[in-house]
């Protein structure tokens, strides 16, 4: 048997494997931070001087901004083909609102606040010659580089929930805590994004968030729902789990050159029922690809978010029975692989690469012999019933 764990996952800051080529550099964060705070510090002033003349607010308030999606769940990869696939970030905006009807804020306010934050966003895309994408009915989206575009979705919540927001940490003290921490950060950029990280979730959540839409309307949306969940799935089973949704999401930029299922399908879908496999990366990702191929065949929903209501699984029929195909296709792969004798080593290079692509190190002293430890940590302990002892006298 043949262990090849080490060919995703290795750990150190000298490692070249299949994680580490799929993470965003260093270079491509520090760019999607500074685009995303251009953003921020435009529509801030932007949006405060507006919310009174044109979005008939009773008095001046100031917006909030958020991170979102997998930036937030820290899942974004290098897609597969850049320029043809690319990164996103999602950066919400967030304003209060006085007057709260049954499905949100007055009606006509969606579509003005759209139009304002849209119109603003119009200069900024000038001045940094960037280009303003359109038909996007629940975000606003600009292309900051043939391999990188940022959504902004709108979202308003009522004004009583926004004067109880609490700050969740003090942010003097979070800072300084940071500048003590900041000789075991990799580099600045990782002590810049971990600033703009704390400067905008230290507010709590919202209980009541709309969000508003190209058409004009108010829409139940809160995608901190989400964020939550999955953090609490990460508590649970540790950071195994990131990593497996991270070479999925890889595995699927690979086969689908666009479309696909979804990176927040996948992410929902592994975390139901994870296993987590210590030391074991190529076990655990075995198990999750076999367990998706079930998963994609018919709906996907989570009672932990909004109840279960939503279906995260946005294939046709059609698509649902390719993709269950594929993962079950990467399941049987990758069982076979560590099957197959040690002096087959090239082979699982070859296979893994047909299933990930080149990222997949051409490097066989990665795969090891599986000498049966692993097997027995990774099996689940059986329940075995009490002996039955006999009540005894003593004397």
């Amino acid at each position: 048997m043949l262990k090849y764990s080490k060919l995703f996952h290795k750990g150190g800051n000298d490692s070249d494997v299949y994680e580490d080529r799929i993470v965003p550099t260093s270079e491509q964060r520090k760019f999607l931070i500074s685009c995303k705070n251009k953003v921020r510090e435009h529509l801030r002033s932007r949006i405060r001087r507006a919310t009174k003349e044109e979005l008939g607010m009773d008095r001046v308030v100031e917006p909030r901004f958020r991170t979102q999606g997998s930036w937030a769940y820290n899942t974004c990869i290098i897609p597969e083909r850049m320029p043809t696939q690319e990164m996103d970030w999602d950066f919400g905006v967030y304003l209060p609102v006085t007057v709260w009807e049954e499905n949100g804020p007055p009606h006509a306010m969606a579509k003005a606040y759209f139009d304002l934050v849209e119109y603003a966003l119009g200069d900024l895309c000038a001045q940094e010659n960037w280009q303003l994408l359109f038909g996007k009915d629940t975000c606003i989206r600009i292309q900051v580089a043939n391999w990188a575009h940022l959504d902004i979705p709108l979202y308003a919540a009522p004004e009583d929930e926004f004067e109880k927001v609490r700050e969740r940490v003090d942010l003097a003290e979070a800072c300084a805590e940071l500048m003590r921490k900041s000789e075991a950060l990799m580099d600045t950029v990782d002590f810049d994004f971990a600033m703009n990280q704390i400067q905008e979730q230290q507010w709590e959540d919202l209980d009541h968030v709309v969000m508003a839409t190209r058409s004009g309307e108010w829409k139940a949306s809160d995608p901190e729902v989400i964020a939550n969940w999955f953090r609490d799935r990460i508590e649970e089973h540790g950071e195994q789990l990131r990593r497996v949704c991270r070479y999925l999401k890889g595995w699927r930029d690979f086969h689908w050159t666009s479309g696909g299922p979804t990176s927040v399908s996948i992410m929902i879908a592994a975390a139901q029922k994870f296993e987590p496999r210590p030391r074991r990366d190529d076990i655990a990702l075995e198990e999750t690809s076999r367990h998706l191929s079930q998963m994609f065949l018919s709906d996907i929903h989570e009672e932990g978010i909004d109840n279960g209501q939503e279906d995260f699984n946005r294939l046709s029929e059609e698509d649902r029975r390719l993709a269950s195909t594929r993962f079950r296709t990467l399941a049987s792969t990758m069982q076979e692989l560590r099957s197959i004798h040690e002096t087959q080593k090239l082979d699982v290079i070859r296979q893994l690469r047909g299933q990930f692509g080149a990222r997949i190190p051409n490097d066989i002293s990665l795969i090891e012999v599986d000498a049966g430890a692993d097997a027995i940590r990774n099996t689940a302990p059986l329940r075995v019933a009490p002996p039955v002892v006999l009540s005894t006298k003593a004397g």
